[in-house]
């Protein structure tokens, strides 16, 4: 019975760590997307020179 109840657990927490990284690959294209829209949108500033969206 112990080691059906491990096998289980070891396939719960692998699932779980794949829909984990699922999201992760998700949230990094996202951030990635508007980061490379930062570059198409960049404001003009104070001369005519085109600053930066951020600020780091």
């Amino acid at each position: 019975m112990v080691p059906l109840l491990l096998v289980l657990l070891l396939a719960l927490v692998l699932f779980g760590a794949g829909f984990a990284l699922k999201a992760l690959w998700w949230i990094a294209v996202i951030v990635l997307v508007v980061w490379l829209l930062g570059f198409v949108a960049r404001t003009t500033g104070a001369g005519g020179r085109r600053s930066r969206w951020y600020r780091w």
